[in-house]
Parts: structure tokens; C-alpha cells; sequence
């Protein structure tokens, strides 16, 4: 695969791609609704829920930290993880403009 120049495109679109490869796979997505319905931090029982394995699982939070959508505190020799709800409000905004554009306009082919 080619590399993405990234410089050629505005920083709203990067950033929306950005958002977009987070929720593109399924167990991030599975995740991030595991951690919105306990509503509170978690250490140890994602893997337990979702049923993939601990280096998966280590994986998929390691990049929706990077993403800023989760965040992740040392509680004593774990890490909790919980929602980081200002930048969901954030991708939230940023999705809604993006996805929603087509209703200030009469597209059609």
C-alpha cells in the first residue's frame, strides 16, 4: 500500500480519518461499548467480555488511547481504562458535520 500524503489534505479530513479508523474494527468498537455501559474505569475484564486474547485486546486500547478516545490510568501494577468523554464529544462534532452535510444540499447523481 502506498503512503498517505497526509500534507496534501486539510486537517479536518486527517482528523476524520483518524476517527474513522477507530471505530473500523470491531473489537475497538466492542470495546468502546463495554466501557460506555459500565460507565466507569476497568482494569482487568475487558478481555474476559470481549473473548479475544490479552495481547489483542492490549492492542485495540493501545490505539484508542493514541486516538485520544479512551483513557488510561496505572492503578497499581494494572492500567483502568475508561471513555475520555471531552474527546467523544469532540469526534462526535467532528462525525456529525462530516455525515450530515448531504442534508444542506440537494445531491443526487
Amino acid at each position: 500500500m502506498g503512503l498517505v500524503k497526509k500534507e496534501l489534505f486539510s486537517s479536518q479530513d486527517n482528523e476524520i480519518a483518524l476517527m474513522a479508523k477507530a471505530l473500523s474494527h470491531p473489537a475497538r468498537v466492542a470495546i468502546l461499548q463495554h466501557l460506555f455501559k459500565i460507565d466507569s474505569c476497568v482494569c482487568g475484564d475487558i478481555v474476559n467480555e470481549i473473548g479475544l486474547a490479552q495481547p489483542t485486546i492490549s492492542q485495540h486500547l493501545k490505539e484508542l488511547k493514541q486516538l485520544g478516545l479512551i483513557k488510561g490510568n496505572v492503578e497499581g501494577t494494572s492500567v483502568c481504562y475508561c471513555i475520555d468523554k471531552d474527546n467523544w464529544i469532540l469526534m462526535k462534532a467532528l462525525l456529525s458535520d462530516f455525515l450530515n452535510q448531504d442534508l444542506s444540499k440537494n445531491i443526487g447523481c
